[in-house]
């Protein structure tokens, strides 16, 4: 994105942002001065502090977001924040001055859902390496998603088991700690990482769950997570991709499960643990009925086939809007191998058909069929020398199989 400098000084070597969020991760409010103000082509303006509270997307996870409050009282609202040598860059849509004085305020609700998920995460994915050795080779923390990718196959028998786990480390209520260990004892720590790292090195610990580098906020304690909900698991990369939910996140999805549950118990007249039967129950009710119906729609086409004359070896049937595409390749299949010329079905309602053609006369030529419906009537649509489909527009569908019957 291109950007040019504004109402301030001028981008070079700047020192790197002091990161208040790791002396607390419960900091709401702070104050910081501004060292530049930048704007972009999407009318927003990036704004960098001598330090911030506000943590940047990294790590896999997004970033907070909250206000800036001006010496004057003016809010701007901060969208977005991402960081680079480890300078701080504020999204924000209004302009500052270098110089000015910001009094800064997280939006704490989205910093601890963020993380409540994340804490989840370590527990969750520490309990993998121990019990199955795999590591988190991805992970992914958005404002609506949590996924991890595990470089070895879960069954649906170790995700729940797995889930019990880490619920029953919530309820113990365990410590969570973060420090910069220094480069002596960090030698000695057997922890969790995606990569090599190297400087400093923040260590996150779950106690008796997990070790691992980690640059973003956790909660204190386990016990504040609330709760960890697995919500999806499928095959992915010769691994599994894991999405969960924690904390106000995991009782909103149980929320809404539970009114779809109880839609379907009224629905049905049944109670909640007999809904799934009962759908089952509608579904094989329902899967009997269409083979029903199809073994009937078939019978009816044969005994219509039969019904219609051709004219000059070819036959074009107009249908209405109800008449499905299957149903059609079947009337026309039957149709071509009676008739010598062309065989035909349109089927639609309010000026808008669908139509199928074939022939079995090999001297016929569907292409110039087909073209002649694209020139006169807009169709779209394709095939080969037995059969064409597609759609077209009409008013009158009499004057464009009159037109069929003229090629």
């Amino acid at each position: 994105m291109f950007i040019k400098t504004c109402l301030c000084v001028t981008m070079g070597s700047m020192d790197k942002t002091l990161e208040l969020y790791y002396e607390s991760a419960y900091l709401t409010e702070f104050e910081g001065r501004v060292l530049a103000c930048d704007s972009r082509d999407d009318g927003h303006y990036e704004v960098i502090l001598d330090k911030t509270a506000f943590f940047p997307e990294q790590g896999g996870q997004t970033s907070d977001v909250g206000l800036f409050t001006t010496s004057d009282g003016t809010e701007i609202h901060v969208s977005h924040v991402s960081i680079g040598d480890g300078v701080i860059r504020h999204i924000c849509d209004g302009a500052v001055s270098a110089g000015d004085e910001l009094h800064g305020r997280i939006d704490f609700a989205h910093r601890f859902s963020n993380m409540q998920q994340h804490t989840g995460e370590h527990i969750f994915s520490g309990i993998v390496s121990k019990r199955f050795g795999y590591d988190n080779v991805g992970f992914h923390l958005s404002d609506s998603e949590v996924t991890m990718d595990y470089n070895g196959p879960l069954s649906k028998r170790d995700i729940d088991d797995i889930e019990l786990a880490v619920n029953r480390a919530i309820w113990e209520n365990v410590a969570v700690t973060c420090s910069f260990p220094e480069a002596s004892e960090l030698s000695t720590i057997d922890y969790r990482s995606k990569k090599e790292l190297s400087g400093d090195v923040r260590i996150v610990t779950v106690e008796g769950y997990d070790v691992c580098a980690c640059c973003a906020p956790h909660v204190n304690r386990t016990g504040e997570i609330g709760l960890l909900k697995v919500v999806g698991l499928q095959n992915y990369k010769g691994g599994v991709r894991v999405s969960i939910l924690c904390g106000q996140r995991a009782l909103e999805y149980l929320g809404r499960a539970q009114d779809i549950v109880k839609t379907l118990s009224d629905t049905f007249t049944t109670s909640d643990d007999k809904v799934v039967s009962s759908v089952e129950k509608l579904s094989e009710e329902n899967s009997s009925l269409k083979a029903e119906l199809s073994e009937l729609r078939d019978k009816l086409i044969d005994i219509e086939v039969n019904e219609i004359e051709s004219k000059a070896g070819s036959v074009f049937v107009a249908k209405s809007g109800s008449f499905d595409a299957g149903a059609a390749r079947k009337m026309v299949n039957l149709l071509a191998a009676r008739n010598s010329g062309y065989s035909g079905v349109f089927s639609g309602d309010s000026g808008n058909y669908r139509y199928v053609i074939a022939t079995g006369d090999d001297n016929r030529d569907l292409k110039a069929l087909n073209e002649m419906l694209k020139e006169r009537y807009g169709a779209k649509g394709g095939g080969n020398n037995k059969m064409v489909q597609g759609s077209l527009c009409a008013q009158d569908i009499g004057d464009v199989i009159d037109s069929c019957y003229s090629i």
